[in-house]
C-alpha cells in the first residue's frame, strides 16, 4: 500500500466517527426544476442507515483528502452493465457536488461490461427535474444530462469502467451493485474501493410499479449522494 492510501486508511479507522453530522446548504447553481427533488433528498438524511452512512463517510474522507492535497477527487461508480444504478449515482453525485460547491470532485461511471443506458433510469431522472436530450444511436445512445446552467451536461451511456474517458488510476471505485462487487475482485487502477450496493430497479420492469420503483431508487441515491457531499463541504 502506498503512503497516501495508508494515511487514508488510518484516517478512516481513527476519525471516521468524528465527521460532523450532515448539514444543509443554500441552493447553488442547480436547475430550478431539480430543487424539489433536492429538498426531498436532503430531508431524508436521517433515514440513511448507520452502516450505509459509514460507507458514505469513507468516500467523503477520500474526496476530502484529495482536495486537501490539491488533487482531483475522482470517483467511478461501477455496476455490471453501467445501465442504471451507476449512472444514477454518478449524476446525483455530480449534482450534489455542484450544489455544495465541492470544487475538485469529478464523478464517472462504468461497468464490467457495456450494454446501454436504460431508458427507464433516464425517465426517472427526467421526472426528478433533469433536462435530458439524446443523440441518435441504434444500440447504445448517448444521453446529455443537464443539471446546471453553469456546467457541461453529463454524457450518460453504457461503457466499461476502463474506458479512456474514465480515470485510469488514483480513483475511488464505488461499487453500486453486489454482482459487480463480487465478480470484479480487482478494479484496475483504483486507489480505494467502497461498496454502496443498491437494489436494482429492473425488478419492476414491465410491472405496474415500474415508475414508482425507479423513482424510489433514484431518490434514495440522491439522498445518499447529497449526504456524502454535505460531509465533504462541512
Amino acid at each position: 500500500m502506498n503512503r497516501p492510501s495508508l494515511l487514508l486508511s488510518l484516517m478512516i479507522g481513527a476519525t471516521l466517527i468524528a465527521i460532523p453530522p450532515a448539514t444543509h446548504a443554500a441552493p447553488a447553481d442547480v436547475l430550478e426544476s431539480l430543487k424539489p427533488a433536492v429538498a426531498q433528498a436532503m430531508a431524508a438524511f436521517g433515514k440513511i442507515p448507520a452502516d450505509r452512512q459509514r460507507e458514505l463517510k469513507k468516500i467523503a474522507l477520500f474526496v476530502q483528502s484529495k482536495i486537501a492535497a490539491g488533487e482531483s477527487a475522482q470517483v467511478t461508480f461501477i455496476c455490471t452493465h453501467n445501465s442504471r444504478r451507476s449512472h444514477l449515482s454518478q449524476i446525483w453525485a455530480q449534482t450534489a457536488s455542484t450544489y455544495y460547491s465541492v470544487a475538485g470532485f469529478k464523478g464517472f461511471s462504468g461497468g464490467t461490461e457495456a450494454t446501454a443506458c436504460n431508458e427507464r433510469a433516464i425517465a426517472a431522472l427526467t421526472r426528478a427535474g433533469f433536462s435530458i436530450t439524446s443523440t441518435p444511436a441504434q444500440n447504445n445512445p448517448v444521453y446529455l444530462v443537464k443539471y446546471s446552467d453553469k456546467a457541461e451536461p453529463i454524457r450518460a451511456y453504457s461503457k466499461v469502467y476502463q474506458t479512456p474517458e474514465n480515470p485510469q488510476s488514483n480513483f475511488l471505485a464505488a461499487m453500486t451493485c453486489d454482482h459487480a462487487d463480487g465478480n470484479c475482485p480487482v478494479v484496475q487502477g483504483a486507489a480505494m474501493r467502497v461498496p454502496v450496493h443498491y437494489v436494482d430497479p429492473k425488478v419492476a420492469d414491465g410491472k405496474p410499479e415500474e415508475a414508482a420503483t425507479y423513482d424510489e431508487r433514484s431518490q434514495q441515491i440522491a439522498s445518499e449522494m447529497f449526504y456524502l457531499m454535505s460531509l465533504v463541504k462541512h
